[in-house]
């Protein structure tokens, strides 16, 4: 029997639910187990593709085409599989399928009811995903906080499942332990609260992983037993570390796996796999920094930088990063900045590489634009995805085919030069603006690469499947122009003749590329995408070129002696 388990936040939001889900998800495989992992949205919107970045954080796309939650991609990376549209679940999704089902008469006359016939179609979402994944264990996380009325739907299903089938069914709460700094001291009232919140929805939660940014002591783990009602042994301390591929070695310290197979009567398939913990020591061992910059528009929110709008790039980075020896240091530089204010451009000297990730609309194009040109005149290696692809053959028109004023429709309709247009079959749902949610190009779709050019060498391979998320698409009629003024095609879809990756030669630059497609959401811990290894590898030589004249230098004030020395 498939057993199921329920991850649920208390205390607050962002308290790293999605990462204690994939930790489990990771733990559990590796003790031979085969899992796959759920993630329950409460929001009316029927899909994430509708949903702020900055609010929400990143869309994540499925190599089947769903715009999901930014967790799915957490699963993605931590299992080293794929996950599909069936594992994601929004409020809005669940309803709309509930309302389609009645309005076909699927329901045989029967008065339909928010309970019990929502939480039956989430838990039959919940099934089916295990089912197709053929999986022994499912992972389903419910977003949103404990005590909220968005949420209660979802765990009435939890509650459900757990009724009918007790001994398959487990509840994890990751809750949140302030230790407020005039104090001094880890309080526990706030995990009792949520503990009282979730048993008022009808559920005993099995096990609390405790938040907190030290590790729990003795004394907390034995007050949180007694007022929660949970054994000592099944209060896994969670504190705060440098890095999310840390957390689930950091639950085992706790043998979290060894208490949930022990929940479900169950013993461990093979050892622990060692692959885990030989990737993070590569991170940890990485000492050699290399400083790469972001620029995009959607990480400010007030006074706070937030980095979740762009968490797969950011992954992408750190694996790469991992795979060639060298520790990450991320920036994040508003595009908006460099339109007030050009002269900042000078800053980005300081960078050994840049990258302009994807995005919509017209806010701080103009700034991303000039990031581009900046790195493409000063050899500084630059990754452009999706809208960064776009935007830097519009920089490429503009600044080098003296094609002035050319641009994209999506910002500029009257453009005498659109190098970005619409794809042939988005024109009428931008026109009738009644078909836009999930209508956008997604998913993974077929790109042929050219020989002789840096993504082939990267690939290694002719034919490669990326994950797409856009609605406009590089202008054909321009590709004689702009190819003849250097700038190399090298990904083309064989579909639809579409352009997917553009670059230029490396005696040009050492490092230029766009792709029109998000290899982010593909990379993965034990497999980083080839095009973030190369571009890392070109930003280290870049460090190393930085660095030759300062080293020729001292070499040429040395005497003979020491130079032998």
């Amino acid at each position: 029997m498939t057993k199921y388990i329920f991850v649920i936040g208390g205390v607050m939001s962002g308290v790293g639910k999605g990462i204690a889900t994939a930790s489990i998800a990771r733990i559990l495989e590796d003790r031979g187990f085969s899992v796959t992992a759920c993630k329950i949205d409460p929001y009316i919107n029927v899909d994430a593709g509708t949903m702020n970045p900055t609010e929400h954080g990143e869309v994540f796309v499925t190599e089947d085409g769903m715009e999901t939650d930014q967790d799915i991609g957490n699963y993605e990376r931590f299992l080293h599989k794929n996950i599909y549209k069936d594992n994601y679940m929004t409020t809005g999704l669940v309803y709309q399928t509930v309302i389609n089902r009645e309005r076909n008469l699927e329901y045989n006359g029967k008065c339909v009811e928010v309970v019990p016939h929502i939480p039956e179609e989430v838990i039959s979402r919940i099934e089916r995903a295990g089912k197709k994944a053929k999986a022994e264990f499912v992972m389903i996380e419910v977003g949103g906080t404990v005590g909220e009325y968005q949420n209660l739907l979802f765990l009435e299903a939890g509650r459900m499942m757990k009724l009918r089938n007790p001994g398959d069914v487990m509840f994890v709460l990751v809750s949140y332990l302030p230790v407020p700094q005039k104090i001094g001291e880890m309080k526990t009232k706030p995990t009792q609260y949520a503990v009282r919140a979730l048993q008022g929805a009808g559920i005993q939660p099995d096990m609390i992983l405790a938040r907190s940014i030290v590790p729990l002591d003795k004394p907390r783990k034995e007050k949180i037993s007694v007022f929660c009602n949970i054994a000592p042994d099944c209060i896994i301390s969670a504190p705060d570390v440098k890095s999310i591929y840390e957390v689930p070695l950091n639950f085992e310290k706790d043998k979290l796996s060894e208490q949930i197979l022990n929940k479900f009567n169950l013993k461990p398939k093979k050892k622990a796999d060692l692959k885990w913990r030989n990737f993070y020591d590569k991170i940890k061992k990485a000492k050699k920094p290399v400083k790469i910059a972001i620029t995009g528009k959607y990480f400010a929110t007030g006074a706070f930088t937030l980095s979740d709008s762009y968490i797969s790039v950011i992954e992408a980075i750190r694996h790469a990063c991992a795979n060639t020896g060298v520790h990450p240091k991320i920036e994040w530089l508003d595009a908006e900045s460099y339109e007030k204010n050009p002269a900042k451009l000078k800053e980005l000297k300081n960078f050994d590489g840049i990258i302009v990730p994807g995005g919509f609309g017209s806010r701080g194009i103009e700034g991303k634009i000039k990031v581009i040109k900046f790195a493409r005149e000063n050899k500084i290696p630059f990754l452009g995805l999706c809208y960064g692809m776009q935007l830097a053959t519009i920089e490429f028109a503009r600044s080098v085919c003296a094609l002035r004023g050319a641009n994209t429709t999506e910002v500029d309709k009257n453009t005498k030069y659109p190098i970005i247009d619409l794809l042939p079959d988005q024109v009428q749902n931008i026109k009738s603006h009644k078909n836009l949610g999930g209508s956008m190009r997604l998913g993974a779709y077929p790109c042929e690469l050219k020989k002789g050019t840096i993504v082939r060498d990267a690939y290694g391979q002719n034919l490669i499947m990326e994950r797409h998320r856009h609605r406009y698409e590089f202008n054909n009629d321009y590709c004689d122009n702009l190819a003849n003024n250097g700038l190399i095609f090298s990904g083309i879809n064989p579909e639809k003749n579409l352009v997917e990756i553009i670059e230029l030669k490396k005696n040009v630059h050492p490092f230029f590329v766009g792709t029109q497609f998000h290899p982010e959401f593909k990379s993965r811990p034990f497999e980083p995408h080839p095009l973030f290894v190369e571009f890392i590898k070109s930003a280290t030589h870049t460090i190393l070129n930085k660095q030759l004249p300062i080293r020729l230098l001292s070499l040429r004030g040395r005497s003979p002696r020491q130079s032998r020395n």
